[in-house]
């Protein structure tokens, strides 16, 4: 097995750090680039997990840092979404630039927004699984979340952020500026390749009616929704079974289109 710790740039030049982790030397097989969510990083949880389960499949991984996140440069006060999805496909690029050319993109949240405006983009990718994505109004979710009245944000011109382990980070009116401009569902039924979308029906951060919506939108998708899961997939068997469902429809689409060879 080779892992490595690497180094890339976005389009405002921040030197971004990811993980890349092959079972095999084989760069022509097919890599998952995993997004991780808002105020998270790539050494969570969730992302050992998803690395550890789809190289047991046999298929290399590579999870990077936001900017302003983790170990990648820039200020997180700075971050919006267009800059998360500018982030991912500099990975895209730079994971091109090692090999690989059969791409998967998973995205959790926040990282699932980011996924999904690359995802619209990109001519690169060839499967999409996105886990409780944010796919509206992320700057209203934010502020709601953070308790914070929008009036104020856009007053004071910043906002604080507490994070799950209890941080408080200062976060930019232009987050919530740049949130409006897009045109989020616009930018879904640009997406063509496989896609899909697992979602809790008890999440209180994220609406699950905007993936009800959003698989409506992405022609070749498909929502699973798991009974009684939070945002975080706080229970065990929910966390297991959202982590499966993601890996097993990858790997069945990676086998039906023969990529995986």
């Amino acid at each position: 097995m080779i892992q490595e710790k690497l180094y890339f740039k976005n389009s405002k030049r921040n030197k971004l750090c990811g993980i890349l982790f092959n079972p095999s030397k084989d760069t022509s097989k097919p890599i998952i680039i995993l997004a991780h969510g808002f105020a998270s990083n790539k050494d969570r949880k969730s992302y050992l997990d998803f690395e550890k389960r789809f190289n047991e499949q046999g298929i290399a991984v590579f999870r990077f840092d936001f900017h302003g996140h983790g170990e990648s440069e820039g200020k997180f006060k700075e971050l919006t979404v267009s800059q998360a999805a500018d982030d991912v496909l500099n990975a895209i690029q730079f994971i091109k630039t090692k090999g690989y050319h059969k791409i998967v993109l998973v995205g959790c949240s926040f990282g699932g927004m980011a996924s999904i405006l690359a995802a619209a983009k990109s001519k690169d990718l060839i499967v999409l699984a996105l886990k409780c994505p944010v796919s509206n109004d992320l700057g209203k979710i934010t502020a709601d979340i953070s308790h914070w009245p929008l009036q104020e944000w856009k007053e004071k011109g910043f906002m604080y952020y507490i994070n799950k382990t209890g941080e408080k980070l200062k976060l930019n009116y232009s987050f919530f500026e740049d949130a409006e401009k897009i045109k989020a569902y616009e930018e879904e039924a640009k997406i063509i390749i496989p896609t899909l979308i697992v979602h809790g029906d008890k999440d209180k951060n994220v609406p699950i009616e905007q993936s009800k919506k959003l698989v409506q939108t992405i022609k070749n998708s498909k929502l699973e929704v798991i009974a009684g899961a939070d945002h975080f997939f706080s229970n065990p068997e929910d966390f297991d079974k959202a982590h499966r469902l993601i890996v097993e429809f990858v790997v069945r689409q990676l086998s039906t289109s023969k990529l995986r060879k």
